[in-house]
């Protein structure tokens, strides 16, 4: 255990004493690092005697021709390094917080990121922000919405409502919905295709968001229950349902982000009604408590990105 005295000596010892012994180090001579600090000879001299003092090791031998390290002096030296290094590193940090230029950013959404919005939006981010951890979290909106009530998410991206009433919500952008198809298909001769054309089809859905919403889409579409296409709800990510229209047990839905994920013998058409394509539209919700200034800048890129964002506040 060390002794009193010792701690002591030690809490004596400040940063700006090690920068000074650093900087004698470096330039060989007191004089002369004092003259390159600005500051008087005799200030820089008794810093570093202080120093000595409060270690109780003696870093600098002392002559005419300047001053250099003893054997103990050179082991402090290496240290006082490293701890200015880490210092210097823990200022830094903190200030990119603070500006939003380093941190941390959770971003949930239920959509591909395969092409679209979000994977531009995705890709300037961290081009701008290269030191921000973005980390990804793709589930359900349920899921998503208490993540984003417990912190762990720091802003959704997502189609639809988020059951939080204290959330800020802003639109973004909206894509269209497509109809995925095997390349031989009928319909896959049709640069377009419409509602209607489903009536006869096997809609392969995935149980998984944005699934669901595709479904109660294509019922809002087709009122009548004798329009509707035979509807097959498969417990599957949206990669599987694109393996099941390849191997022609069905057709499917899929928002227009998911067409950058591209599948042999697969082939997208737009789906229409009477009135053009039809569309969803995406929000990016955050709790209004939520003060991560990486936050602050990924907000700041929908802005500038989306105006919508601006005007709606």
């Amino acid at each position: 255990m060390m002794d009193q005295p010792r701690v002591l000596r030690m809490h004596a010892v400040d940063l700006k004493q090690l920068r000074f012994a650093v900087a004698a180090a470096d330039y060989g001579s007191i004089r002369q690092a004092a003259e390159l600090l600005s500051i008087r000879h005799s200030i820089l001299s008794r810093s570093i005697r202080q120093l000595e003092h409060g270690i109780g090791v003696t870093v600098f031998e002392r002559s005419g021709g300047g001053v250099k390290p003893t054997p103990a002096g050179r082991s402090v030296l290496r240290m006082a390094r490293l701890i200015l290094e880490q210092v210097d590193v823990l200022v830094a940090t903190a200030k990119s917080n603070g500006r939003g230029e380093a941190g941390r950013l959770s971003i949930g959404f239920c959509t591909s990121i395969s092409a679209g919005n979000l994977r531009a939006t995705l890709t300037e981010f961290k081009k701008r922000h290269p030191r921000i951890e973005v980390a990804t979290v793709e589930r359900s909106r349920t899921r998503l919405a208490t993540a984003l009530r417990n912190g762990t998410a720091d802003v959704l991206i997502v189609t639809g409502d988020v059951p939080l009433p204290d959330n800020n919500v802003h639109p973004l952008w909206s894509e269209r919905i497509l109809v995925s198809l095997p390349e031989d298909h009928v319909l896959a001769t049709r640069t377009v295709v419409y509602w209607t054309d489903l009536r006869n089809e096997t809609v392969l859905l995935s149980q998984h968001d944005p699934g669901r919403e595709l479904e109660d889409l294509l019922i809002s579409k087709l009122v009548s229950p004798a329009d509707r296409p035979k509807i097959e709800r498969h417990d599957v990510s949206r990669g599987i349902i694109k393996s099941l229209i390849s191997m022609k047990l069905g057709i499917s839905l899929v928002l227009e982000s998911d067409i950058g994920a591209g599948f042999a013998g697969l082939v997208y058409r737009e789906l229409r009604d009477g009135t053009g394509p039809t569309r969803v539209d995406f929000s990016a919700h955050w709790r209004a408590d939520n003060d991560n200034p990486a936050l602050d800048s990924f907000l700041k890129l929908l802005t500038e990105r989306y105006p919508l964002l601006a005007s709606g506040e």
